[in-house]
């Protein structure tokens, strides 16, 4: 039976339906969950898709971050579900304190959107045990609020603790140490703000590197009793 990965669609959500799409191209099976409901419907992982959640009103993605379904997602994940935010997933993630940090305005105050070279930093975590450490991988990014700040202490934790996930090569939003994704310390729970569900298929997004995270949950679920 496929491994069932839950995709989370809040008011406001963009990407919901492509994230759902790379799930099946993943050889998953995409799970519709509401961000209404506290049900995650025994997913086996949740997606955070990106999109402008409540319009992002107060800061992007937090209220999303107080939504029935992030109560369950929280609690699932202190037990280990893997989770992955994407974008404006990312920043809801941030704003529940499931990862450490936060997004702001990008430097240039300009809307970002490019396929964006990133460096696999970690291995370690579900979503990218199929990557190699080093890995130069294209995804596409948009964004107006990806730019990663952390305080100095934060920085210095999770570099230590090899948390940060994924570096730009050529860092588009003034992220802090080029920092583009980032994982809790258990390596269950990652945010990016690229899109890897927009670099599944060659035609459309010119790099099918996104699939690789699709595999890497699905390879750390083979191996669980």
């Amino acid at each position: 039976m496929a491994a069932r990965i839950g995709v989370v669609t809040f008011p406001g959500s963009l990407d919901d339906a492509d994230a759902a799409r790379a799930v099946r191209l993943g050889g998953a099976q995409p799970v519709e969950l509401w961000h209404g409901s506290d049900d995650l419907q025994g997913v086996d992982a949740v997606i955070l898709p990106g999109g402008f959640s409540y319009g992002d009103y107060l800061r992007a993605g937090a209220i999303a971050s107080l939504s029935t379904v992030m109560r369950s997602v929280s609690a699932a994940a202190a037990k280990g579900l893997p989770v992955l935010g994407i974008c404006n997933g990312f920043q809801v993630l941030c704003e529940a304190h499931l990862l450490p940090g936060t997004l702001m305005r990008n430097e240039q105050r300009r809307f970002h959107c490019s396929v964006q070279e990133l460096v696999v930093e970690s291995v370690d975590t579900v979503w990218t045990c199929d990557f190699a450490t080093g890995d130069h991988i294209n995804i596409a990014a948009k964004h107006g609020e990806g730019n990663y700040v952390a305080d100095e202490a934060t920085l210095a934790a999770i570099e230590a603790n090899n948390q940060v996930v994924f570096r730009y090569v050529d860092n588009p939003n003034g992220s802090d140490h080029d920092i583009a994704g980032v994982t809790n310390e258990a390596g269950n729970v990652v945010g990016l703000m690229p899109h890897p569900e927009h670099s599944v298929e060659a035609l459309t997004g010119g790099s099918t590197d996104g699939l690789t995270f699709i595999s890497s949950v699905l390879k750390f679920l083979s191996v669980q009793v």
